[in-house]
């Protein structure tokens, strides 16, 4: 499970929780321009736009979990399974690109969301595993820049996109029941309430914050996406980098899931194994751990971007602790 916010407050941010019960051997990975990317049915990409995100790095293959490109444009995938399908027979007349190789196809090509758009017109995303040991994995896809946000849903009666108003993501059930569950929340206020229960009744609340009585707290996908679009829409912070990205943490630890929560199928307990937050003007990717509260920052543009070869840069994994005495 997973949440995704993308948020503008002067600069643009966008990132997530990466929620899973183990590690999948994640670094951060800048990948220069002239990085050879080669698709499994597509002509490879021998120059492209430079981008950084979280991934795993196989075969010379960054295999992202969300990245932003040199140009803003963002993408991250979610969890989305029973609900994802991936057709094997490949249509006449479109591109064909396996769900690992999205993050790549599109952020090498596409500056904006309307590009990106154009370009999924284009596409067919087909059910190609990495490898025999990797399966494909059932995905929907967070897409934004600074100006528009959008969901890429893929399922058995085809490719939907939707226009994505909150600038959040989670899992299932699909984007239109998120959108949909929200009128059920249409009271809550960041306000001190009013009284409307009756008027031959004096009532008055009796500590702050009761106007969002009713906000969700557990850590179910429906939950998960009413509490961070609330907060994200009600979110009020100072145009200054530390504060936006303190901000952003902020937001993505209402919804973050914690080591004895909640149990997946295997018996392990799933958790936030990193939150990320990129201020996708400047290409600095900032990252905490599920082990490490201190952010980590890698800068794109302090990369040699003209460059072939990967920059991977293991995680902090050891929590930092600052002694004043």
């Amino acid at each position: 499970m997973c949440t995704s916010i993308a948020w503008e407050n002067g600069a643009f941010y966008f990132g997530r929780n990466l929620d899973l019960e183990t590690a999948f051997g994640q670094q951060v990975v800048i990948t220069p321009r002239k990085h050879l990317f080669c698709f499994r049915r597509e002509k490879p990409m021998e120059q492209h736009y430079a981008m950084i995100g979280m991934a795993t790095v196989m075969e010379d293959c960054p295999l992202y979990a969300e990245a932003v490109n040199e140009k803003g444009l963002c993408i991250a995938g979610l969890n989305f399974p029973e609900n994802a399908y991936y057709p094997t027979e490949e249509a006449a007349g479109k591109a064909h690109i396996a769900p690992f190789e999205l993050p790549w196809w599109l952020l090498g090509q596409c500056a904006t969301v309307k590009e990106a758009r154009a370009l999924l017109d284009r596409t067919e995303i087909v059910g190609i595993p990495f490898s025999e040991s990797i399966p494909v994995s059932p995905l929907h896809w967070h897409i934004a820049d600074r100006s528009t946000s959008i969901v890429v849903e893929c399922m058995r009666d085809g490719m939907h996109i939707h226009e994505n108003p909150v600038g959040v993501l989670t899992n299932n059930p699909p984007f239109d029941f998120h959108l949909y569950n929200l009128s059920q929340y249409m009271n809550l206020t960041a306000l001190r309430p009013e009284n409307r229960f009756a008027d031959e009744v004096e009532l008055r609340p009796f500590g702050r914050g009761m106007g969002a009585f009713g906000l969700p707290g557990d850590a179910s996908p429906a939950s998960r996406f009413v509490r961070a679009a609330f907060l994200t829409l009600n979110s009020e912070c100072e145009e200054e980098e530390e504060a936006s990205v303190a901000q952003f943490f902020h937001l993505l630890d209402s919804v973050a899931m914690t080591k004895g929560s909640v149990v997946a199928p295997g018996g392990e307990w799933e958790h936030t194994l990193y939150s990320c937050c990129v201020n996708a003007d400047e290409g600095v990717y900032y990252y905490k751990t599920y082990g490490n509260n201190q952010l980590t920052t890698v800068h794109m543009h302090n990369a040699n971007l003209d460059g072939e070869a990967l920059g991977v840069f293991p995680l902090e994994m050891k929590q930092h602790i600052l002694h004043q005495n």
